[in-house]
């Protein structure tokens, strides 16, 4: 599965699946609100924005699913 920039996503959280779009993947160490995440070419993340709350979170792509 390839992600790309403008897709629809889901994951998961404590309170079940949510959805919203991926915004950018990030492949090198990187800092999302005040957290540090170690991402990789191998290991990449996405920043997301819930489309529920509008708020953005980084996830790995691996958690990710294409909607």
């Amino acid at each position: 599965m390839t992600i790309s920039k403008g897709d629809r996503v889901s994951w998961g959280t404590s309170q079940g699946r949510t959805q919203g779009k991926a915004l950018e993947k990030r492949t090198s160490t990187f800092q999302h609100d005040k957290q540090k995440f170690n991402a990789s070419d191998d290991d990449p993340y996405w920043i997301v924005e819930s489309e529920k709350t509008g708020a953005s979170a980084a996830h790995k792509e691996s958690s990710l699913r294409k909607i």
